[in-house]
């Protein structure tokens, strides 16, 4: 691990993970030993390797797996069944949850029945994986929302915000976001670790997970982000470890104005969700547009 300037044989690497992992959980106070965490596993290595890991360290973790209904090259399917068989073989609590129950149809059926879905598909996903994780892990009560996030996803959203100067989101990106009324807390254990050393770690537990990216995220910004950061790493090991550490330590020096302070939070009339608009949430008003969409389209 030329990044690390570190070496380890197969025994040490797999004890230096789960220690790396914990190491992040104590820096950034994630949880307690005696916290209830729901693992949002997609299926893919990360959250699987996480899950995992979590259970290692002797934490108490379920799952949270939500069906897309991407039937695109049966990606929803596979995924699912990934993640059944990780949680059948270690005797797991999994929750499955399906898109189709809070949208009324599949992400890429509710997509192209929006503006914004038809040109972006995954602000449409990410927006309804965000409420529904949200809205399971307080129904269960759970106390933390772990996601599977690694150094390398965390590095490419710094680099976007940070290009466009999205100090919202400057200001909000840290390894643990704090709960609110409506809002459970959420964490990211892996955000200190490379997706090539979960990825090694998955490989050598054994762990089988999707390997095929989903069928829309072609041409995703956050793709094109990490292609750049690879280049950079490649020719200076340990450039995205730098960026990605160096902002948290200095965020605390940094003269953000207060985004969050000068927002009016209220709770949705019709989910009950925290939203700034006076009205309805970002995901009810997604909801209501494929609703009206699909009534329109079945009078014509």
């Amino acid at each position: 691990m030329r990044q690390h300037k570190l070496a380890l044989c197969r025994d040490h690497f797999m004890e230096w993970i789960p220690s790396q992992t914990q190491r992040a959980i104590v820096t950034y106070a994630m949880f307690q030993a005696d916290n209830r965490l729901l693992v949002a596993a997609s299926g893919g290595k990360d959250s699987l390797a996480l899950w995992d890991v979590l259970l290692t360290l002797g934490y108490q973790a379920d799952g949270l797996y939500i069906d897309l209904g991407i039937a695109s090259e049966d990606y929803s399917h596979a995924s699912q069944a990934y993640v059944e068989r990780f949680a059948r073989k270690r005797g797991l609590n999994l929750i499955i949850a399906r898109a189709a129950d809070y949208l009324g149809m599949g992400i890429p059926d509710a997509a192209a029945n929006t503006r914004r879905g038809r040109d972006k598909p995954c602000s449409v996903c990410g927006l309804t994986k965000r409420h529904i994780m949200n809205h399971i892990a307080i129904e269960g009560e759970y106390d933390v929302l772990v996601t599977g996030h690694n150094l390398d996803d965390e590095a490419a959203t710094l680099f976007g915000n940070t290009l466009h100067w999205q100090v919202g989101y400057l200001q909000r990106q840290w390894p643990v976001l704090e709960a609110k009324p409506g809002l459970v807390r959420k964490a990211k254990p892996f955000c200190r670790l490379y997706e090539r050393e979960t990825a090694a770690y998955a490989f050598l537990r054994s762990i089988e997970y999707i390997d095929e990216e989903c069928p829309y995220a072609s041409g995703a910004k956050s793709i094109y982000y990490k292609e750049v950061l690879n280049r950079m790493e490649l020719e200076r090991p340990g450039t995205k470890q730098s960026f990605y550490l160096s902002f948290l330590r200095a965020k605390g020096h940094l003269q953000f104005d207060d985004v969050q302070e000068q927002l009016a939070f209220k709770h949705c009339p019709e989910c009950g969700s925290l939203t700034t608009s006076s009205g309805l949430c970002s995901f009810c008003r997604v909801k209501q547009r494929v609703h009206d969409r699909t009534i329109l389209v079945e009078r014509k």
